[in-house]
């Protein structure tokens, strides 16, 4: 059953346009039980405890994301998955700049190519956790869904960072965004 379950999450999902986001918020199928899917902390997608190595799946799996409350599910107009997510569902996993001082531009990639500009309506926030306060930086990918950002892009932008009263942090879009 879970086979024919994720065989027809797939073809519904290969009918999309590669371009759009479906309206997953306004669906609201029946919930499919039987089936074990994750994103780990590393943004490694499984099913039924095997990594998931088709990308094209992935980026598939990524468009019919949702998350309600604290739980996420993959959604289709026939169907929903529960999913687990040890962190966020997205990482973080390059960026470029452009421009200079206040009006430059931060343009984050995540691990399923979804691309976009650091501004308002997709900020950087830093969160402290544990004894050492280790950061653990996200930005907002799309809606209500964040991306973790990659130690190594984390540290990039921390070399770029200038400090403004007190704080360190890039400029994007006009807007200060703080990374300590």
């Amino acid at each position: 059953m879970a086979d024919t379950t994720i065989s027809s999450i797939f073809t519904e999902l290969s009918k999309l346009d590669e371009d759009t986001f479906p309206p997953v918020e306004s669906w609201n199928p029946p919930l499919c039980e039987n089936v074990h899917m994750k994103i780990d902390r590393n943004g490694k997608w499984y099913f039924m405890d095997s990594v998931i190595t088709r990308e094209r799946m992935v980026k598939l799996f990524s468009r019919v994301l949702r998350l309600d409350g604290e739980e996420y599910f993959l959604v289709t107009p026939v169907e929903k998955i529960k999913i687990e997510v040890e962190d966020k569902p997205f990482t973080i996993v390059d960026f470029e700049f452009s421009g200079e001082g206040d009006e430059q531009i931060v343009t984050f990639r995540t691990n399923t190519d979804e691309i976009f500009e650091v501004n308002r309506d997709h900020p950087i926030r830093v969160v402290t956790q544990g004894t050492n306060d280790e950061p653990s930086p996200y930005a907002l990918v799309r809606k209500n869904l964040e991306g973790l950002i990659s130690r190594n892009v984390y540290y990039k932008l921390i070399d770029m960072a200038e400090e403004v009263s007190g704080s360190f942090g890039i400029y994007s879009c006009g807007n200060f965004f703080r990374l300590d």
